[in-house]
Order: structure tokens, then sequence, then C-alpha cells
């Protein structure tokens, strides 16, 4: 993950693409559904490229086959966090692959601060690098106000 010119946030498929529109959502999640694959919707307001474990918005939509329940689901979540990031994953529940398949954002706080590289030397001429949110830099519920 990375941000890119606009200083949005790059996760999933279709980061660097104006946001999807809700009937390019319900086309997304009509693919995923032809492939026989569980939805789910996740939020979080700490993006950071390692945080892989985003707040579930209910359980998994194993039985769901209508997008525009899915897509009900996802303007709730929207409206309960409207300043969180929201994606939606796509579940491939085939034993060998049992994985994600699609993944993309649906939801953005209006702000994207970004994130800062951070340089730390080590013994000998080792150098380290990491990146931080400047979203954490606030407490958790207070950032993106």
């Amino acid at each position: 993950m990375m941000t890119n010119h606009g200083s949005r946030i790059t996760q999933g498929q279709f980061s660097f693409l104006p946001d999807l529109t809700d009937e390019q959502i319900i086309a997304q999640l009509k693919y995923a559904l032809s492939q026989g694959w569980a939805i789910n919707v996740e939020f979080t307001d700490d993006p950071h490229p390692r945080n892989t474990y985003w707040e579930m918005w209910g359980l998994p939509m194993f039985d769901l086959k209508d997008p525009a329940a899915i897509l009900y689901e996802i303007n709730q979540c929207r409206k309960a966090y409207p300043n969180h990031y929201v994606r939606v994953t796509a579940f491939d529940s085939t034993r060998g692959w049992e994985t994600p398949r699609m993944s993309y954002l649906v939801n953005r706080p209006k702000e994207e601060p970004g994130f800062g590289l951070w340089r730390q030397e080590c013994e000998g001429r080792h150098i380290r690098y990491t990146v931080h949110p400047y979203a954490t830099d606030a407490a958790e519920g207070e950032r993106y106000r």
C-alpha cells in the first residue's frame, strides 16, 4: 500500500481510480456472487499497510445473494462511520483457495493525512525505514473529524 499523487490511500483493487459509484459497486458484487464468493464489509480509522485486521460490519454474508442487500449493509456502515475507511472483501472458500479474491475501498475520509517515512540508523551502516500513518497521531475515535 502507498499513497498516490492525490495523497489518497491505495489499498485493494481500483485504488488509483476515482471512487466507485453505487452502480459500479453493485456490478462488482454481482461478479463476486456469480463466482460463489462470500462478501464482508470492514472499516477502520488506521489504514496502516500492516493493519490487516479491520473491524467487521456484521458477519460475513455467506448466504446473501442479492447485491442490493449487500449495498444496503455497505451504506449502513458508511452512515455509521462516515470518517472511516470502509472496504468490501470477497472471500473464496473453495478448497485450495480459501482466500480473499477481491478487496476494494468503498468509503474514505474527506481528508486523508497520508503517511510519513521514518528513518532509523542502526549498527554499522544499516538503515531501517518504517511507514507511519499520520492519522494515528490522534487517539482512536478522534481521527478524521
